[in-house]
């Protein structure tokens, strides 16, 4: 009954509100910011090399890749696989659009939270997100505390729920595997290690997923180029398959919760997340002389997951010959393309990129969540108060290996969506500022000077820790 409750929850959010709200707001930046995503594109590919103004900040790349380590996970791998299955090849197309219309969305925020930013007196360290930009500039602290309860619950939630469930899945192609103890076996397994990790702070998790997030997002893209050579032939059938069905709105509008518009919308948004809130928090903790820079790496960060990564699942399912199918939702199809291309060695490497996927993508996500306890707070919490959190967070990853896979995604689903519902308007109301620093920012490159911002540039009233 509970899964058949939040499915219908989800299906009305991404049928009637999300879809009409996520491309609206996209285009509007897009149009606003005189398409920033194709525009500063190569601009922020040079951005993300510089070093920190300050030695032993957090540079732009460390930034770049703790967002990317909770967009990149399993989502990237399953997701893509089930938006397949149920909605058919056009899903690729939808998540395309999504991705590159929500660039621009990604841009904004970051921007924001970079311009309303937050010192740390005791380290001199800055740190931010949804949750300050709200209260510093439309001084509400009441609703910036509800997006700060609804990012918990989708991070240490929703979102470990899923890759959990995710890794444990791909288990289920080798002759061990007993769906009665096994995924309980790994969702132990996990739970300890990201115990571990997150028990360490903020520091070894930057540590952490700035090694693993390059490595594994390369070779996973190698393999699938390799399987999509291997199969070139069909190509061009794929291609084709994916924009004829991605425009067959008589099949979209006959029964659009199960469209490759609705999946391809859901499954893109879930793995770039733009506009849902979450990467401005990593953004904000970025030391750079100007609040454009980390829009533009996030920006990136939404290009490298969904236009890199979720496209290399996408062909590497599609050429590989087997046909998506309901019944193969999920970790199945990836392991059969898999076995298709490359015999019993294709399993195998699918579970250490979906160890990798899951493993930085939980402790990504858990930085976010650290990060709105702090808000809560007004502090860093008690370290009591955090043990016994991180502990509940272990459970959660325990508890997800063990659940079943709507039940998983689909609370996902609307626990994200919550926060792009009350993440999205409120960009939109706030964008005058990052609309305005994104004109400073090119002002002073026009100029040839090295972009150095100040809030009286841009006539900014709100009082910010940073800038003045």
């Amino acid at each position: 009954m509970l899964d058949q409750i939040i499915g219908s929850i989800s299906n009305f959010m991404y049928s009637y509100l999300l879809i009409v709200l996520l491309l609206a707001a996209g285009l509007y930046f897009t149009i606003r910011t005189k398409f920033v995503q194709f525009r500063l594109f190569g601009e922020s590919i040079r951005v993300v090399g510089e070093r920190p103004e300050q030695a032993g900040s957090t540079s732009s790349f460390q930034a770049l890749m703790v967002s990317t380590a909770s967009r990149v996970g399993t989502g990237n791998i399953v997701g893509i696989s089930g938006a397949i299955c149920l909605g058919g090849f056009g899903a690729v197309f939808w998540m395309w659009v999504i991705a590159i219309i929500g660039g621009s969305s990604a841009f904004i925020e970051s921007t924001l939270a970079q311009i309303y930013k937050r010192r740390n007196p005791e380290t001199g360290e800055s740190y931010g997100g949804p949750s300050y930009y709200i209260e510093a500039a439309l001084h509400s602290r009441p609703l910036a505390v509800i997006f700060a309860v609804t990012l918990i619950l989708t991070y240490a939630g929703g979102f470990n729920m899923v890759a959990s469930y995710n890794l444990q899945s791909t288990f289920s192609a080798y002759s061990f595997y007993d769906p009665k103890t096994t995924p309980l076996i790994i969702g132990a397994i996990l739970a300890l290690l990201v115990g571990y990790c997150i028990m360490g702070g903020g520091k070894r998790i930057l540590k952490v997923t700035s090694t693993l997030v390059p490595f594994m997002g390369g070779l996973y893209v190698l393999v699938s180029l390799v399987v999509i050579v291997m199969n070139i032939g069909l190509l061009p059938q794929v291609l084709g398959r994916i924009f004829s069905e991605s425009f067959d709105f008589r099949a979209i509008f006959g029964a659009f919760a199960g469209s490759c518009m609705m999946q391809g919308i859901k499954r893109g948004l879930f793995s770039n997340e733009a506009g849902v809130g979450s990467a401005p928090n990593a953004a904000a903790s970025a030391n750079v002389s100007h609040p454009v820079k980390q829009g533009l790496v996030q920006m990136l960060s939404v290009f490298i997951d969904t236009l890199l990564i979720c496209s290399a699942t996408a062909f590497m399912l599609l050429c590989s010959g087997v046909e998506p199918t309901a019944e193969l939702e999920g970790a199945p199809y990836v392991q059969a393309a898999l076995s298709a291309s490359f015999g019993q060695i294709g399993p195998i490497f699918i579970t250490v990129a979906m160890v990798l996927f899951a493993f930085t993508t939980l402790i990504g996500n858990l930085y976010y969540v650290d990060n709105a306890w702090n808000y809560i707070f007004k502090r860093v919490p008690p370290k009591s108060f955090m043990l016994g959190f991180r502990i509940v967070a272990m459970l959660v990853v325990l508890i997800g290996a063990t659940r079943s896979i709507s039940l998983v995604w689909n609370l996902a689903d609307v626990l994200m969506g919550l926060m792009a519902i009350l993440n999205l308007p409120v960009i939109v109301i706030l964008s005058r500022p990052a609309l305005a620093a994104m004109q400073d920012y090119m002002a002073q490159k026009k100029q040839g000077k090295k972009p150095v911002f100040k809030a009286a540039s841009i006539g900014l009233k709100e009082k910010t820790d940073y800038w003045n």
